[in-house]
């Protein structure tokens, strides 16, 4: 019968067992086995990392640091300073130091503030008004205002010269200067007075949290332009969607803009790359002349057939010169502008206790044809130079050499 229960067999498990006695010597000898293995552990913790570590991939190094004249030194001085002493800024500062010691400009140590700092200018999350300055008639000028920010509704336009920050003369100050002193918390003022012709005009402005895009499009007569000021975590989904309009709006070439473009996300310029080339190598990465990674484009090349010119200088950097360097070396579009910066390594984050971060150095990449770029930077096919004296009129020679290719 289908319902019927089959009959109960008898287990072992449900036999009654006998209780076992631990001896007083097993106990003690189990005690001290656990206790030495606590001590090893504790004392041998290096070196049993670097043993599991390669285990799951990760690196890691037995060996140590005589800190004995750090010590030395922060003893002396906590005792005998006249002043307060605040520990984890010297800590923070020894690691800032050894860091620097490498003689690496990209191998950095950075606090919290700093990391912090770092991750959202890169993900392209800033507190400020919301305008990007440039240096025109030697002077920090406004050369573009975002959409809809606290610059835009307060009537700053492109082509202000800034005077003053906060009734603090700005003259002499480079662009960069001049931000960091607009820069500041959300929901704060700050007051500016720039200089708009003739006129001088003051304005006092509500700081607020910034997204900039990384990546803006447009059309104009049949040509495509897809400007990348980074290479962020939001890029690669962001030009594909502007790659794919102008797909279907038909254009006849595309201009991929990257001058002034520092770098990124290594991921992000293998996926920009994919637009154009199919299953191509873009770039190796070596360690000690010692291959350790070679990367392909993937995906589909939606641009592949589309005639492309990339516009470069001398501030496009890292992940822009991977994708020059990739498209240049595969014949996939002309390079017009000025040599790139020259920053042919690979660096990596770190996370280090208490939200400070290490960026360091792992690797040198080198193009498709076999070439390092350190200090040398990427050649353009044709070059365009862009003078003070062109910014300063409003002229852009290279792009208006890269619309006469079409």
């Amino acid at each position: 019968m289908t319902d019927a229960q089959p009959p109960m067999q008898e287990s072992q498990d449900y036999r009654p067992r006998r209780r076992m006695g631990v001896s007083k010597n097993f106990y003690f000898v189990s005690m001290a086995i656990v206790a030495l293995a606590g001590f090893v552990v504790g004392t041998r913790q290096s070196e049993l990392a670097a043993t599991m570590a390669p285990l799951i991939g990760v690196k890691t190094s037995t060996e140590s640091l005589d800190l004995a004249v750090v010590q030395k030194a922060y003893r002396e001085l906590k005792a005998n300073y006249d002043g307060t002493v605040d520990s984890s800024v010297l800590a923070d500062g020894a690691a800032r130091g050894m860091v620097a010691a490498v003689g690496d400009r990209y191998t950095i140590f950075m606090d919290k503030t700093e990391a912090e700092q770092f991750s959202k200018e890169l993900s392209g999350e800033v507190t400020g008004i919301g305008c990007e300055l440039g240096v025109r008639n030697d002077a920090a000028t406004v050369v573009r205002v975002l959409e809809n920010s606290p610059a835009a509704q307060a009537g700053l336009l492109a082509g202000d010269q800034f005077i003053s920050v906060n009734d603090s003369s700005v003259e002499g100050l480079d662009s960069s200067e001049v931000a960091s002193k607009i820069r500041g918390p959300e929901g704060t003022t700050v007051k500016v007075a720039v200089k708009r012709g003739e006129e001088t005009k003051n304005f006092s402005i509500t700081r607020a949290k910034l997204s900039d895009p990384s990546v803006r499009s447009s059309v104009e007569n049949g040509i495509g332009t897809l400007t990348i000021t980074r290479f962020d975590a939001n890029t690669a989904a962001q030009a594909r969607k502007a790659a794919q309009g102008f797909v279907s709006q038909g254009v006849k070439g595309v201009i991929l803009d990257l001058r002034d473009d520092g770098g990124g996300y290594l991921d992000a310029a293998q996926d920009v790359a994919s637009l154009w080339l199919r299953d191509k190598v873009i770039v190796t990465e070596k360690t000690n002349n010692t291959v350790k990674n070679t990367i392909r484009t993937k995906g589909e090349p939606v641009l592949e057939n589309i005639k492309t010119v990339v516009l470069v200088n001398g501030g496009s950097a890292s992940a822009s010169e991977i994708v020059a360097g990739a498209l240049q070396d595969h014949k996939a579009a002309t390079l017009i502008g000025e040599k790139t910066y020259g920053k042919g390594t690979v660096q990596k984050l770190i996370d280090l206790p208490d939200g400070r971060q290490l960026k360091v150095t792992i690797a040198r990449w080198f193009t498709p044809n076999g070439k390092n770029i350190t200090k040398e930077g990427i050649a353009p096919d044709t070059v365009v130079q862009l003078t003070s004296d062109d910014r300063n009129a409003g002229r852009d020679p290279q792009l208006e050499a890269a619309r006469k290719i079409f």
